[in-house]
């Protein structure tokens, strides 16, 4: 998904009520706990404060403006800010999405960074994902830690809280949601049979040199 012109944004609402649907059918938005953002050319378009998969339509789908000005009585979500810092830190990001899944908030709730424990942690960017300090949700603090976690890589855990993820397009961004939840499924699992084991620098040297010649993409 590209910047969307006007003319496509009710297009762009449509495609962003899609993903949500998308999202809570893997399980990995309940309730009114998660958001997610597409960009346009002026700004940005996010679920509304409160949205659910029963009551987000194209139409409460809310606009937010690059000065965070928003268009209607429908309130965006509260985590708008997060989602905002992170479009203005990076231009390739099209598409934010932010959940509560289970493993995710497990790990979050601990205040643990996903360590290099599994080579496809490196497909966020790194050696492996940061988890930021707990900010109450809607501040600038947490707008600010999250957007400079991502800032190199695709996605992060926030700290007693959740996480949230950036990609080119909605079907990247869900993509990155769903391996994130994985992963800390994996690692929650493994750390029950002892501490895993990390990959070392020459191991990570390798695998970022490989995905490079082979065009495997970390999707940044």
């Amino acid at each position: 998904m590209n910047i969307t012109t006007n003319t496509g944004e009710q297009q762009s609402r449509e495609d962003l009520v899609s993903a949500y649907h998308q999202l809570v059918e893997m399980g990995l938005m309940d309730q009114a706990s998660g958001n997610i953002s597409c960009r346009v050319n002026d700004g940005m378009l996010v679920s509304c404060s409160g949205a659910t998969a029963k009551n987000l339509t194209p139409q409460r789908v809310v606009k937010v403006r690059d000065d965070g000005s928003y268009e209607g009585e429908t309130k965006p979500s509260s985590e708008w800010r997060m989602h905002q810092g992170i479009y203005q830190r990076n231009q390739t990001a099209n598409a934010v999405v932010h959940t509560h899944s289970d493993y995710c908030v497990a790990m979050a709730c601990n205040n643990l960074a996903l360590p290099g424990f599994h080579y496809m942690v490196g497909t966020f960017g790194g050696p492996d994902v940061p988890c930021v300090p707990y900010s109450t949700f809607g501040t600038e603090s947490l707008a600010n830690d999250a957007a400079d976690a991502l800032d190199g890589r695709a996605a992060c855990l926030l700290g007693n809280h959740g996480m949230i993820c950036r990609g080119s397009n909605f079907d990247i961004a869900i993509g990155h949601a769903e391996r994130m939840e994985i992963l800390c499924k994996h690692y929650v699992l493994a750390r029950q049979l002892g501490e895993p084991d990390l990959l070392t620098d020459d191991q990570w040297d390798e695998f970022f040199g490989r995905a490079k010649k082979v065009a495997y993409s970390t999707f940044i």
